[in-house]
């Protein structure tokens, strides 16, 4: 299996439009491993276009608990129960994961205990094995470091980076700019991070029908300017940048130009401006 990360889903926030991109997921092929990394809405289906079985999953790590990072968590794990996962699968995540996946149960309890009688399937409730993310972590010949990013008013919010042999993927979560992902970046083959416009900001609040100004101000003050995700890659010295979790997305009068204008201010290096489904060879 070649070392990879395949973008499963690259959209900023919870809500599908007409020509958005699904929320957010990424599906590191790491050391041998499947690592999925969040599980927004599409995910389920997201891996099985990679030609990964839902079975096949080795580890999941949520980022943190917006919607969008973890909203089909649940019924990915059912799925896959149906589609013959019998073992449990560990999911690195913040405190307070284990809350949803204890309602989720409780949620559907009539249809997995009715599964477990007349299907014969093996116990649901063993399925995800919940650790709390720490600092350094090891999965197999994986090395997994979780830091701490800025993404108020969510303090259990975290940047991952995968090392493997001499290869290395960092995630930035959602964050805003933190001169700290420089260090935590350093060197990696590529840097998968999230970004926003902020003109294409005030176009996506000025059409909202159900949200305020509070909405804006959440955006602004916890997500990266794409300007700042190029100046992190440059002081980082990456290998190649990725840009993943757009905010906007699926807006017609913010093309990848746009995306690209602002990152080339400072980073002259190799760039993938993310999409659904998109696999970025980590051996090129």
């Amino acid at each position: 299996m070649t070392d990879s990360v395949a973008l499963i889903g690259v959209k900023g926030g919870p809500a599908i439009r007409p020509g958005s991109h699904m929320p957010t997921s990424s599906l590191l092929r790491l050391g041998g491993y499947n690592i999925l990394v969040d599980a927004g809405l599409g995910v389920t289906r997201g891996i099985c276009d990679q030609g990964v079985s839902l079975t096949e999953i080795d580890l999941i790590v949520i980022t943190h608990l917006h919607s969008d990072h973890y909203l089909e968590l649940g019924p990915l794990i059912h799925t896959a129960w149906t589609a013959g996962l019998n073992k449990p699968i560990p999911i690195l995540g913040p405190d307070g994961l284990s809350a949803y996946w204890d309602s989720f149960q409780k949620a559907m309890a009539f249809d997995i205990d009715l599964r477990i009688r007349d299907e014969g399937r093996c116990a649901f409730s063993t399925l995800a094995d919940l650790r709390v993310l720490s600092d350094a972590m090891e999965f197999g010949s994986v090395r997994i470091n979780a830091m701490r990013n800025v993404h108020p008013p969510i303090a259990d919010s975290f940047a991952l980076r995968f090392e493997v042999g001499d290869k290395s993927v960092v995630l930035s979560g959602d964050t805003a700019y933190m001169p700290e992902m420089v260090g935590f970046a350093k060197d990696a083959d590529l840097l998968v991070h999230e970004a926003m416009l902020r003109d294409g900001v005030d176009a996506l609040c000025a059409r909202m029908t159900n949200g305020d100004e509070r909405l804006r101000e959440h955006i602004l003050r916890s997500h990266t300017d794409a300007t700042d995700v190029g100046r992190i890659a440059r002081d980082a010295g990456v290998k190649a940048l990725a840009l993943h979790h757009f905010v906007p997305d699926g807006d017609p009068d913010f093309t990848d130009a746009d995306w690209t204008a602002a990152v080339r201010k400072y980073w002259s290096g190799p760039l993938f401006l993310g999409k659904d489904g998109m696999v970025i060879s980590l051996d090129q």
